[in-house]
């Protein structure tokens, strides 16, 4: 069943995404102790759940406190969030690594075309301390898979860094530099250089170690001491396994087996497939555990399926991966 649930998963658009997705609800529903409890509490006849924005979302914090998983297994790995010193992190039990390295690889080439053509280079100082971090993983996979000698990942080594991107750049030769916001914030100020083949990409993370920034200043920030048209964006956390990217304009796109939803604030169970209110994701590669996640971040869908996030709802637990404030 495991090899089969990937094939629909990944060739979603031959299957129908809303019948793909109502299929992996109710198997979700019918293996998930935690999620039938949830959806039971509050739809007494799930038979009337005949459309995605009828779906119940699980609260993202259910990850904080209970084991989110479908079916009995032994995980192959635990993520977990990195919050911050003294909250409670997330964790997010993986099935099957494999799983999410086809979810991140098949997305990286839709929105970047052959990793083989790649330098990645990992600025990630925070996560890489720890060994449960989904965004290393990743990282680490994509650094292997672009199967280059120059690419690694860096701790706070900035001086080699900027070394290796000015042979990189003599060398012609496109490169990712794939960073948390505060480190990509330090090397650029230590080491400010023209980029002409160096591609960007920020996945947030403040963690308290500068003043919260809008993004569109840290992009500015960034565009200015590199010298570069745009700065791209991912937006993943830890609950998932599969991620959304921007290419600098403030908007993110999904891979076809990932769709964002809003919902009401006063009202969750109003959700709307455009327009503004809270982020809902539908990860139909989250088979194992929970393929439909209310975040806490506010965001706007437009009318061709991309999306912006506003920021974080008042109140919510700051993550160690947090978006921008606005």
């Amino acid at each position: 069943m495991q090899n089969q649930w990937n094939h629909k998963v990944f060739n979603v658009e031959k299957e129908g995404f809303e019948a793909l997705a109502l299929e992996i609800f109710l198997f979700q529903y019918e293996n998930s102790l935690v999620y039938k409890a949830y959806v039971d509490a509050l739809i007494p006849d799930i038979t009337t759940i005949d459309a995605v924005n009828k779906i119940p979302f699980l609260p993202v914090r259910f990850f904080k406190s209970q084991n989110v998983v479908t079916t009995n297994f032994e995980p192959e790995k635990v993520f977990e969030s990195s919050g911050t010193t003294g909250s409670v992190n997330s964790s997010h039990f993986v099935k099957d690594l494999l799983l999410y390295e086809e979810s991140f690889l098949r997305s990286f080439e839709l929105f970047y075309g052959s990793i083989k053509d790649y330098c990645i280079l990992g600025l990630l100082p925070s996560y890489l301390e720890r060994d449960n971090s989904s965004l290393v993983y990743m990282v680490n996979e994509l650094i292997k898979q672009s199967d280059n000698p120059q690419s690694g990942f860096y701790l706070d080594e900035y001086e080699k860094l900027a070394s290796v991107i000015i042979e990189l750049e003599k060398k012609e030769q496109k490169t990712l530099l794939i960073g948390v916001t505060f480190a990509l914030l330090d090397f650029a100020e230590q080491f400010p250089m023209f980029m002409q083949y160096t591609t960007i990409l920020e996945t947030g993370g403040m963690k308290g170690r500068r003043k919260e920034m809008i993004r569109e200043e840290l992009h500015t920030v960034l565009q200015n001491a590199f010298k570069v048209p745009s700065i791209h964006s991912e937006y993943g956390m830890t609950e998932l396994l599969s991620q959304a990217y921007s290419n600098g304009d403030g908007l993110f796109n999904t891979p076809p087996w990932m769709k964002i939803l809003v919902r009401d604030e006063e009202d969750p169970l109003l959700v709307k497939k455009t327009g503004s209110g809270i982020i809902n994701i539908i990860d139909l590669a989250n088979i194992y555990s929970c393929s439909f996640i209310a975040t806490d971040d506010a965001g706007k869908i437009f009318d061709n399926s991309s999306f912006e996030v506003l920021g974080r709802l008042d109140g919510s637990d700051l993550r160690g991966c947090s978006l921008l404030a606005v």
